[in-house]
């Protein structure tokens, strides 16, 4: 199976990681090794790359795709979820890296192969595990929630105007038979998301799709945590880029970034600062970086795209 995917913001990335020929860098979000293959190029025989990706299909082809560049550099590819990054360098014997690259969401290859279920333009059996061994899928969540879990779920993680609605639909529907496949889904927000509401904007499954996704995937609580262990992998010197794709996650890393930068927990009124809070990185790019015009031609699924840049002092 190939694993296709169009990298986002590449040239902006490998511009931002600052890549030291001899340093090692980890792409916790490996897929089809788009950005790894451009770090990995650019390393010598003493640079080490570490790519990590909880898809066993993207762990196959980033190897095969890496395989074919002409590079002195090491690699090591790992089978696992970006939350067990620590873990995964202890066990290969890094301490520290001079670059980490989180891009975020589902991948190109995810939505386009019909038989994940993450997308909603095509119809396969609901799903959407990027972890396809793990137990939890869609079909779970949509058929076995409750109504007041799947509202909750679809307002806070897709932040959808018609959640409580589209919930409701869902639970009065799967009382007839189980909500078995994406179109299935499909048609039951269409009928719950008013026509006038349908007319503009992107399409009424968007969000919800992108909720049960979250959810499934368990993302919010991973990335908040995974930033710290990022930080804390780091060398001085050493920066880490991660690429969201809609707000919630950009909402986090901007929250998290911040803490590194500006850890004092004085109350503004206080002339100086007396909690001895001390900066532990800065940031790169005071306001996210977007996708070019040019790339969004060519690719546009980098609209919603924002890359954040940290540094560590």
């Amino acid at each position: 199976m190939e694993f296709k995917h169009k990298s986002v913001l590449l040239d902006e990335c490998i511009e931002y990681l600052n890549i030291n020929p001899e340093g090692v860098y980890i792409d916790g979000t490996i897929g089809g090794a788009g950005h790894s293959s451009e770090i990995y190029g650019r390393l010598n025989s003493k640079g080490l790359l570490i790519g990590l990706d909880q898809d066993g299909f993207a762990v196959e082809a980033s190897a095969k795709r890496l395989d074919e560049i002409k590079s002195e550099a090491n690699y090591k590819i790992v089978n696992t979820n970006f939350k067990h990054i620590k873990k995964a360098c202890g066990e290969l014997g890094v301490k520290e890296a001079d670059g980490i690259l989180l891009d975020l969401g589902v991948s190109s290859h995810q939505l386009d192969e019909a038989s994940r279920g993450f997308s909603y333009q095509q119809d396969a059996p609901l799903d959407m595990r990027m972890d396809t061994k793990a137990q939890l899928s869609a079909y779970q969540v949509v058929n076995e929630y409750s109504e007041q879990e799947l509202y909750r779920i679809i307002r806070d993680f897709g932040e959808e105007k018609w959640a409580s609605r589209i919930a409701k639909f869902i639970a009065e529907a799967r009382e007839v038979k189980p909500i078995a496949t994406t179109y299935d889904l499909v048609d039951i927000i269409k009928k719950a998301v008013p026509s006038a509401a349908r007319r503009d904007g992107p399409h009424p499954a968007k969000r919800t799709f992108q909720a049960i996704r979250i959810a499934v995937n368990h993302e919010l609580d991973i990335l908040n945590n995974t930033i710290a262990d990022c930080v804390a992998l780091l060398k001085s010197g050493g920066r880490l880029c991660i690429i969201t794709f809609h707000s919630l996650e950009d909402r986090i890393v901007k929250v998290q970034y911040a803490k590194y930068v500006n850890p004092c927990t004085c109350p503004p009124s206080f002339p100086v600062c007396v909690c001895g809070g001390k900066p532990e990185a800065v940031l790169v790019n005071r306001k996210p970086i977007v996708s070019s015009e040019q790339e969004l031609e060519s690719n546009p699924r980098a609209r919603s795209a924002k890359l954040r840049v940290l540094q560590k002092i």
